[in-house]
């Protein structure tokens, strides 16, 4: 039985802390950073309740997996992006496995399993704190492979770790399940205790300012000259992820008991042996 007693807490914290996004509604990166430890002792707290009542419960923390580099014209940033790519993109993990602050009780076991969420738009510059950063563009040389993330945000826990979530963008949503795999597998030859991806979402979203159908679901949203919502697969991305269920000997379709055969991770690790995958930071 698994839980996420508190989803993205250090994204949380940027949305609610410096963005002023959501409630608290902060705008300095000091009321970011309290609110932050605050999500993570409240994650803490939850761990340790669901535990005294399900003692056999696995706990998935989740939080982007980011890299932030400094303007090129502004070398006098490097600190503050090295800061939000080393300490501040860490800061509910440090706490929850008591690497800081134990006083707030987190340890390596209720750090448990980590989820790495994983975007194009995770890779940034600077933008001087107080709004988001800005995204690299594809084919931009700070640009790092998702590899390299995924062994260095899982070398300073060591617990078994996800993509919790990952999507492309309209038509290049295939070539990204692809590129993604293949990081992820390139990551398990480098010893990285890597379980799986999951793809999100599985039916389209909406952008959260626009409302524009973003067109990054394993469906899209069609909607009807009646006002109907109607699901559409994308196909060449089911094909895709078809494709790669095949190769990792996992299901295509749904039976009447989808979860009586768990994941064979031997497989999976047969599959990045026989592949090869190299890691690669082009994703143009």
């Amino acid at each position: 039985m698994c839980f996420c007693p508190v989803n993205e807490p250090t994204f949380w914290g940027y949305m609610g802390g410096e963005w002023a996004w959501c409630a608290p509604f902060g705008k300095t990166a000091d009321e970011r950073r309290r609110f932050s430890l605050t999500l993570a002792r409240a994650d803490i707290a939850a761990c340790k309740a669901i535990r005294r009542d399900f003692p056999d419960a696995r706990f998935v923390h989740i939080d982007p997996l980011i890299w932030v580099v400094p303007p090129r014209d502004r070398p006098d940033l490097a600190d503050e992006a090295h800061r939000e790519a080393y300490e501040d993109a860490y800061i509910a993990w440090d706490v929850i496995s008591g690497l800081k602050h134990p006083e707030y009780g987190g340890s390596l076991e209720l750090i448990d399993v980590l989820g790495f969420n994983n975007y194009s738009f995770g890779q940034m510059e600077y933008s001087g704190g107080g709004k988001p950063n800005n995204p690299l563009k594809p084919g931009d040389p700070r640009i790092r492979s998702v590899c390299d993330l995924i062994e260095e945000a899982w070398s300073k826990y060591k617990r078994p770790c996800i993509i919790a979530e990952t999507s492309g963008l309209y038509g290049g949503r295939p070539q990204w399940l692809d590129d993604m795999t293949c990081e992820a597998l390139a990551a398990v030859n480098r010893g990285v205790d890597l379980h799986g991806i999951c793809l999100f979402p599985a039916v389209d979203m909406q952008d959260w300012h626009s409302g524009e159908w973003l067109h990054m679901g394993i469906a899209d949203i069609e909607p009807l000259p009646n006002g109907v919502l109607m699901r559409k697969p994308f196909l060449p991305y089911v094909e895709r992820l078809h494709h790669w269920q095949r190769r990792f000997n996992r299901v295509t379709k749904l039976d009447e008991d989808p979860y009586d055969r768990p994941v064979n991770l031997e497989d999976v690790e047969r599959a990045a042996r026989e592949l090869r995958p190299t890691a690669d930071a082009d994703w143009s």
